[in-house]
């Protein structure tokens, strides 16, 4: 369950203005102790960090905005250290569950919605490095044998690997319906029999490659294909391969009707252990001396291989625009609600935002606001 929202593009990429708002600001000196007494994190101040002092001042402001709603958690790490952490109160779900009113703090999951698509990008480079999967040049149609019939067309064979990891399959997929509506396409995957021929048998629309369209469909076969060669649930590849590693703990991936996890929007994390995962990204796949990601698979996942409009689109990441040195100034994992992963590799720096918008038109608004009018801004270190 995916939100993709146009002007959020335009306004992260543009550094526009947004605002949002929470409810109930826990205070961060508590959390940020615990953290630094559970050795989780170092624990930088602001200042320490390059920051204006009040930065978590300025987020709890934009907490407090009334015209603007539910804001659960707000993370900033900088050069590996925690500097900023702040948990609200609001309604949440699960995968569409509800859960009513919840008071947030560092150890409560949180759905990441669309963020899981990043993530299963990085689970597929660690698989590929371990030979159990396709390289991204693969037809993809091979990798599926037990759908023969599919292959009768000859556009959809030559749809590869590395068109699903870029979005760029050439077939007939809309997810600018409401996800509650059973003609968006990813909501018919899941009522679907069989989620992957679905995803292999939608009309062919254009050529492999040619054409950008945001599905998540293409995010349930990257994560079958994962599963097909480790002989694993995508949830215990990425706890032994990933989350282990890194130190996480705690994690839930929803599944399907079918059983299987869903790879485009089913992860739920605590926001410090995805904070994690975006100081393993800034950081070259490389945790605490240890390397988990290969080096050139965030290198590929972060180069531009689709225009996705404003933005362009790597390997199930949002690509900002280009830095004086080509490479993308910043990178994100965007999610239905406002959920956010926001990295700016030259600033070291690293933004996790959590909310409760789920399917609301609006919901790019809060973490929009939250990185451009309260992070960036408040640099005094670039």
């Amino acid at each position: 369950m995916a939100h993709f929202d146009r002007r959020a593009l335009l306004l992260l990429a543009a550094g526009g203005i947004a605002a949002s708002a929470g409810l109930r600001p826990d205070r961060g000196e508590a959390a940020m102790t615990a953290a630094r007494q559970a050795g989780e994190w170092p624990v930088a101040t602001p200042a320490e960090a390059g920051f204006a002092p009040d930065l978590e001042a300025r987020i709890d402001a934009l907490a407090a905005d009334p015209r603007f709603g539910n804001l659960h958690s707000a993370l900033v790490v900088r050069d590996g250290a925690l500097v900023a952490e702040r948990y609200y109160e609001g309604p949440d779900e699960a995968w569409g569950r509800p859960l009513g009113t919840r008071r947030f703090g560092p150890d409560d999951l949180h759905d990441l919605r669309s963020v899981s698509k990043s993530v299963v990008g990085l689970l597929y480079g660690i698989a590929l490095a371990e030979g159990i999967v396709a390289p991204p040049d693969a037809p993809l149609l091979a990798q599926f044998p037990e759908y023969p019939d599919l292959a009768d067309d000859p556009v959809r064979r030559r749809m590869t690997v590395g068109h699903a990891l870029t979005m760029t399959l050439g077939t007939a997929w809309d997810e600018g319906l409401s996800y509650a509506d059973p003609r968006n396409s990813e909501h018919a995957m899941e009522l679907a029999d069989d989620r992957y021929r679905y995803a292999l048998d939608r009309p062919s629309v254009d050529e492999p490659g040619r054409k950008w369209t945001y599905n998540g469909g293409a995010t349930a076969l990257i994560g079958r294909l994962i599963v097909k060669g480790s002989g694993q649930s995508l949830h215990e590849y990425a706890e032994s391969r990933l989350f282990g590693p890194l130190g996480i703990r705690a994690s839930e991936w929803i599944r399907g009707r079918d059983g299987d996890c869903i790879a485009a929007s089913g992860l739920r994390l605590r926001p410090r252990d995805l904070a994690r995962i975006g100081r393993l990204a800034l950081d070259g796949g490389v945790w605490q001396g240890e390397r988990i990601v290969p080096a050139d698979w965030l290198a590929a996942s972060f180069r531009a291989h689709a225009s996705a409009g404003e933005l362009d689109y790597g390997y199930q990441w949002w690509l900002g625009p280009p830095a004086p040195d080509g490479r993308p100034g910043w990178v994100a994992g965007f999610g239905n609600g406002g959920q956010r992963l926001f990295l700016a590799p030259r600033l070291g720096l690293v933004v996790v935002v959590m909310a409760g918008n789920y399917n609301q038109p609006d919901a790019w608004k809060l973490p929009v606001a939250i990185i451009t009018e309260a992070v960036l801004p408040a640099l005094t270190r670039r």
